[in-house]
């Protein structure tokens, strides 16, 4: 019987070569996930047959209280975690720091993370619509030069924003002047889901997570509008 042919130093380096990384980023988020466990869509890059970009911002009540905002851009949802939510102050400038490009299957989850997973915790939809860059920008240059204006046509967030990076990974998210802008606190204003009108608790408590956890992120409401125990 013929010996086995030996496996060269080169062939080595070659079985120990790592697969490529997906040039628009959703390795990073395939990393941090275990799809065995989480309910989150392992999705993948996916192109689009024209139509409008779409937009969402989900309510994420993980380690800490926070709102994921997305663009859809290149076949994926470019992503900033915005701690204080969106503001339709434009005096206000709110800190969004950049995090994992997210498939754009993510845009349609609203449940709950199991805890002990990456980003454990209650997720909402807590906005969506569309979205157009001003001035016709390429979304690629204006994210690499690090500003993007845009206007969002959504349910709650409506009107001009921008978005400028001051760091490495953080930006800040300004509201625009234009007759959208106002004082008015939306996230306590408009605190439910826009697709099942939800409260965090009410979700927590119907897909099976911590629902004490959960209703700290939501604000104050009357005795009707709050979960039933069950």
């Amino acid at each position: 019987m013929a010996r086995a042919k030996k496996k060269t130093r080169a062939d080595k380096k070659t079985s120990r070569k790592k697969k490529p990384k997906d040039p628009r980023g959703l390795e990073t988020y395939r990393e941090m996930r275990d799809f065995g466990k989480t309910p989150e869509p392992a999705g993948k890059v996916r192109a689009k047959d024209g139509g409008p970009l779409l937009f969402v911002v989900q309510k994420h009540d993980a380690t800490r209280l926070h709102y994921d905002f997305r663009l859809e851009w290149d076949g994926v949802l470019k992503s900033w975690a915005v701690p204080k939510g969106p503001s339709l102050n434009p005096k206000d400038r709110r800190l969004a720091v950049r995090t994992e490009d997210h498939p754009l299957e993510y845009g349609e989850f609203e449940g709950v993370i199991p805890e002990g997973e990456y980003g454990g915790g209650t997720v909402m939809i807590w906005d969506e619509g569309t979205y157009e860059m001003l001035d016709d920008v390429d979304p690629a240059v204006a994210l690499k030069k690090g500003e993007l204006r845009f206007t969002l046509d959504g349910r709650k967030l409506k009107g001009r924003w921008t978005l400028v990076r001051t760091g490495p990974q953080k930006w800040l998210l300004i509201k625009g002047r234009d007759m959208s802008a106002d004082t008015t606190d939306v996230t306590v204003a408009q605190p439910r889901s826009v697709r099942t009108k939800r409260l965090l608790a009410e979700i927590a408590r119907d897909e099976g997570g911590d629902v004490e956890k959960a209703a700290t992120g939501d604000p104050a409401v009357s005795k009707a509008s709050r979960p039933a125990k069950r």
